[in-house]
């Protein structure tokens, strides 16, 4: 399975995604984007997008980005982020975009980005770091 693939099958799999109205954006080793359009149910009282909707996907965005180093026997969890709202999150959609700054054998480490996208400008509204943790993929863990 390639990595398009493998990350596809598990985000397919995250309910929380599907329920948000998330799409997997560009996927390559060690960097994977994450969409969410606009809409009234991932905004808050004053017509921005909520912290929770932006931390979640960029959140996926960093754990995705780190999976993409794994070997393909092995699934992720996040041990811990912290996420820095910059700016209030307005446009058409968010651009979370998760990238690897440092593999490792048990815990990776990865920066996260998100984007408000309006046409063709992209403003920076957070920016975090997080930590993940490689984990066998037997079911029975």
């Amino acid at each position: 399975m390639d990595v398009r693939e493998r990350i596809q099958s598990s985000f397919d799999k995250q309910g929380l995604m599907a329920h948000l109205g998330a799409r997997l954006g560009e996927v390559v080793p060690g960097r994977v984007h994450i969409l969410l359009p606009a809409r009234a149910e991932v905004t808050q009282q004053n017509g921005y997008f909520h912290a929770g909707a932006t931390s979640a996907i960029a959140d996926s965005a960093g754990g995705y980005a780190a999976f993409t180093v794994f070997p393909d026997d092995t699934s992720v969890l996040t041990v811990e982020f912290k996420i820095n709202l910059l700016s209030p999150a307005v446009g058409e959609h968010l651009e979370a975009v998760g990238t690897v700054l440092k593999p490792g054998r048990t815990l990776t480490v990865c920066r996260l980005d998100v984007f408000a996208v309006r046409g063709e400008e992209r403003k920076l509204v957070a920016a975090g770091q997080q930590t993940l943790i490689q984990v066998d993929a037997r079911p029975d863990r």
